[in-house]
């Protein structure tokens, strides 16, 4: 059989760059493509109580690389990527009591922030994305418009935006019509 080189092209890599919408305003939004990195799903097992000490041992100890999104359920994320190796590496940590897989291959990370990042993404969403009820940290499996995403609050005025590769460049065109009005900079690693 013969050997073949696979080309690994970003899933938003031809997805649109620029500046659009209103003129520049203290309310811009950055609309930017992240690292593909890993993206590791752990799935607790039936009845294995608590993991939450367990879980972030995973994880490369970056803040909110652990992201819970159901119950028993979490996304481990980081920037680097994983070889099969380390992914395996990984599971004498959880001892049984979950499973690990690798959804890197399978689900983008978008980043959104500005000052009115909270106004543009309650056009898409019923999820209470104020500060005071979703804190820096916090995530939440939600709809954006039609697309199934997990969102994450990075930082005061800044999201993480995790979805399906097959939804990425749908997602982010939506993202930026929403942004228009407060005019929107995406950039996109090429």
């Amino acid at each position: 059989m013969a050997d073949f080189a696979l080309l690994h092209r970003p899933a938003l890599a031809d997805a649109k760059a620029g500046s659009f919408g209103a003129p520049s305003t203290a309310a811009r939004i950055a609309l930017t493509t992240l690292p593909e990195g890993h993206v590791l799903q752990v799935l607790a097992a039936r009845e294995n109580g608590d993991l939450q000490d367990l879980i972030p041992q995973i994880g490369d100890g970056t803040p909110h690389a652990v992201r819970p999104y159901g119950p028993g359920q979490w996304f481990v994320i980081g920037d680097a990527a994983l070889s099969a190796a380390e992914i395996f590496g990984k599971t004498p940590l959880l001892d049984g009591r979950a499973s690990i897989s690798d959804q890197g291959h399978g689900r983008i990370r978008i980043g959104i922030g500005g000052q009115a990042v909270e106004t543009v993404l309650a056009k898409g969403t019923a999820v209470d994305l104020d500060s005071a009820n979703f804190p820096i940290g916090q995530s939440a499996m939600t709809l954006i418009g039609h697309i199934s995403a997990l969102i994450t609050r990075t930082g005061a005025e800044s999201f993480e935006l995790l979805v399906l590769r097959g939804f990425a460049e749908s997602l982010w065109d939506e993202l930026i019509q929403m942004s228009l009005e407060f005019g929107v900079d995406a950039k996109t690693v090429r």
